[in-house]
């Protein structure tokens, strides 16, 4: 019983993250959105917002300060929707 209470706790952490991880990046691009398409996993970060790439990078800075991760470079170059970012940052916490 001691097992299954731990593994419960674990995948609610492990949920909790994600979605604090998902509301970060949402309300960094809050401001970049384009109207009438709010701000989703699946949307293209730099189709979908009026985000420039200067600012995809401190943004991508300031969530590695926040969640204690550090994404390399090249990474960051494959990422393209909220989900892949989000995805991410949870890979590299979870190794960290």
């Amino acid at each position: 019983m001691q097992i299954n209470q731990e593994v419960v706790a674990a995948k609610v952490d492990h949920v909790a993250l994600q979605m604090d991880v998902l509301q970060e990046i949402r309300r960094h691009l809050a401001p970049f959105s384009v109207e009438g398409h709010p701000i989703a996993g699946e949307t293209v970060i730099s189709d979908a917002t009026t985000v420039d790439s200067l600012t995809i990078m401190d943004m991508v800075m300031e969530l590695e300060d926040r969640f204690d991760v550090s994404i390399p470079m090249n990474l960051v170059a494959e990422i393209r929707t909220v989900n892949q970012l989000a995805d991410t940052i949870l890979t590299l916490s979870v190794r960290h």
